[in-house]
């Protein structure tokens, strides 16, 4: 199986982005500023693996607390999202 790495990072602003590396090729990275660009980065690497993927999760030193739970409560809502659309396509 494929392992995506992924590692939340902290801009000089203080800000959080996740960069996303794919384990098997040198030049993969990509940086996402938010859930849904990881959602769809990660979904788009997934792809050319048959969505047979691992993703390893990290974070660097400078990274908070606070910033990790942002990034945690942001993949909630995100999940929380598309389970609500495949029900609501599935009732429909």
């Amino acid at each position: 199986m494929v392992i995506i790495e992924s590692t939340i990072k902290s801009n000089p602003m203080g800000r959080w982005y996740i960069e996303l590396s794919d384990t098997t090729k040198e030049e993969s990275l990509e940086m996402c500023i938010d859930i849904n660009d990881y959602a769809k980065k990660i979904e788009m690497m997934g792809a050319e693996y048959g969505g047979e993927v691992e993703v390893a999760w990290s974070s660097d030193d400078n990274v908070t607390e606070v910033q990790i739970n942002e990034v945690r409560m942001q993949m909630m809502v995100y999940e929380t999202e598309i389970e609500s659309q495949k029900h609501k396509q599935m009732d429909g």
